[in-house]
């Protein structure tokens, strides 16, 4: 290997990691360029941020104790170490002093926060998508100065302070020598430039706020809980910054009848015990149409009966789900001596009162007594 980046640091080849970073510190505090300007020091400095890239990376670590120079030999300091898209020299300042190099002015615009807006849904709005014309209220490009904050005719002018480079430069001695470090210009907040004739109408701001109106389109089988997102549709940002977003949060509306599970529909209908014995239809309302639903006779409590593609659409699918009908069989609590007594003799006629399995002739006519009779009550 051409390079014994171990020697280079002055580490051990099973030196860990932290003493390895711990040696370049060390190292680069001495022979940092703004401490010791000499060239030959700043050449040593190469060397040790290039020895320092390869032996922090275990990857890089690895190739090289097994005999490959990741710089050699076309990556050499000048591809990827001091000064390269490896190790930027921005990198090493923000690392050890806790400085930036130079980004220039910062700029005006920027862009505007993200609104949330509640949106309130009956079950059939869900199940089959909508169309509302939403009131926001929000921050929008002010017309008077187009966003830029100036009152009409005027720009802004250059900063005084920074010269229009946004930041300033202080020269501080440490236990290092001279240190020079960079902050925001305080006279712009780091713009580099200052409107001396700010907008009357957003005071400078490039926005004002006021209520407009969206025409949102909500889709089919959306759900409680759930967010649409509008791109570019949430409030401008300031100086003229490009808009957030809107998000609307779905609320559905609790229903009179039904119960939303996913995309099936639960309801309970209730239906006396003659009307399960004997078997009846009951009228449904389901979200297309009044629909007759027959109840077999023998229908049991707690029978679920079910009704394909009644419920709500599939969300940026095909089909829907289903209507589930939960029967409820009520039982009488009040009875009169001849509603008993033809109870009574039905519970003989069915062998309730002996032992299972024996029953008495003409209990089909006894069904339809006890259907005459409670239809006359």
């Amino acid at each position: 290997m051409a390079n014994d980046y171990y020697a280079t640091l002055g580490v051990r080849r099973d030196a860990s990691p932290d003493e390895v970073k711990k040696a370049y510190r060390r190292l680069a505090r001495e022979l940092h360029p703004d401490v010791n300007p000499d060239p030959e020091t700043q050449d040593r400095f190469k060397e040790i941020t290039q020895a320092y890239e390869v032996l922090s990376d275990p990857k890089k670590r690895e190739m090289y104790d097994l005999g490959a120079d990741p710089f050699a030999p076309s990556g050499g300091a000048g591809a990827g170490g001091f000064g390269g898209a490896g190790f930027p020299f921005s990198d090493i300042m923000d690392a050890f002093f806790g400085t930036a190099a130079s980004r220039g002015p910062r700029s005006r615009a920027r862009r505007g926060r993200n609104a949330t807006l509640r949106v309130e849904l009956d079950l059939s709005e869900t199940a089959f998508g909508t169309t509302r014309e939403l009131s926001i209220d929000t921050a929008v490009a002010c017309t008077s100065c187009e966003g830029s904050g100036c009152a009409p005719g005027t720009h802004p002018d250059t900063c005084d302070t920074c010269h229009g480079r946004g930041e300033v430069q202080q020269v501080q001695r440490s236990f290092l020598g001279q240190v020079m470090t960079a902050r925001p210009c305080p006279a712009c907040g780091g713009f580099g430039s200052v409107i001396r004739n700010p907008c009357t109408e957003c005071s400078g701001e490039g926005r004002v706020r006021t209520r407009r109106t969206v025409k949102v389109k909500i889709p089919a089988g959306v759900e409680n809980g759930i967010h649409i997102q509008l791109a570019g549709e949430g409030e401008v940002g300031p100086g003229g910054g490009p808009p957030g977003d809107l998000f609307l949060e779905i609320v559905e509306k609790a229903h009179a009848i039904y119960e939303r599970e996913g995309d099936d529909l639960h309801c309970t209908v209730e239906i006396p015990m003659t009307a399960a014995a004997l078997g009846t239809s009951v009228s449904i309302e389901t979200l297309d149409a009044t629909e007759s639903v027959d109840i077999k006779p023998g229908t049991q409590s707690g029978q679920v009966i079910t009704l394909y593609n009644r419920g709500v659409r599939h969300l940026n699918e095909s089909g829907r789900g289903d209507l589930m009908i939960h029967v409820n069989v009520e039982t009488p609590n009040r009875l009169d001596e001849e509603q008993e007594e033809l109870l009574r003799r039905l519970a003989t006629l069915r062998g309730e009162e002996r032992p299972p399995g024996k029953f008495a002739p003409g209990q089909r006519g006894m069904f339809s007594r006890i259907k005459d009779v409670f239809n006359q009550h």
